[in-house]
């Protein structure tokens, strides 16, 4: 069983209330790939495996990177979170925030409703999402040699969530808390995989960089 470093993308179109318009970088989510791919070649570490989602804002941060082309895997795709929430709306009447400072009430809220079943018809089923994720870093695991995965907040959050026992609160307390282009590492301990680095952003940590440390 080989360690994986989880990577979330950088920061992308903030302003965006749609799936579609989400999925780019913003200027700034550029510059943070860039600065992370100079701090892990500084730091001479070693990822001969790379691997990402299918989604724009994936394959732009690891090119910002520099990394080796990417193996891409819709299964490392984050969820539909917008179109989630605009379900939620129409059936259940819960508006989607016009400020970030929304999401952290409504983010929990969709997950809870996604989770129980509430929301009729969604993209996908959390079931799925959670098989999904399963089966992908299962795969990625059993390969030969550290591996590194670009990938989005919501995935991480239910590796997280998997590797802990965490409950859908704590699931999604912990996705608030992800940083646009932070690191995240599992490490083979017996059979499973166990979360030995989480939200680590050493390319950020300097002081002229701290309006860089984003989560939206």
């Amino acid at each position: 069983m080989s360690h994986i470093t989880l990577i979330r993308h950088g920061q992308a179109n903030t302003e965006a209330r749609d799936e579609e318009s989400y999925d780019k970088l913003s200027p700034l989510g550029h510059q943070q790939a860039q600065w992370l791919g100079a701090h892990l070649r500084d730091s001479h570490a070693h990822h001969p495996r790379v691997f990402s989602g299918t989604l724009t804002r994936h394959l732009e941060t690891a090119a910002g990177m520099e990394l080796d082309a990417p193996t891409q895997d819709a299964r490392l795709n984050e969820i539909e979170y917008f179109n989630l929430a605009s379900l939620l709306e129409q059936q259940h009447g819960l508006a989607i925030p016009s400020e970030r400072e929304g999401f952290i009430e409504h983010l929990p809220r969709v997950f809870t409703a996604w989770q129980k079943g509430e929301i009729e018809n969604p993209p996908e089923s959390f079931e799925n999402f959670e098989t999904r994720v399963t089966e992908a870093l299962t795969e990625i695991s059993a390969g030969a040699g550290p591996a590194i995965v670009v990938t989005s907040g919501g995935l991480i959050s239910m590796v997280m969530r998997q590797a802990m026992g965490l409950d859908i609160p704590s699931m999604a307390r912990v996705a608030l808390a992800i940083m646009n282009t932070s690191m995240h590492r599992l490490y083979p301990i017996g059979t499973h995989l166990s979360p030995v680095l989480f939200n680590a952003v050493p390319h950020l940590d300097s002081p002229e960089r701290h309006y860089a440390q984003t989560h939206l």
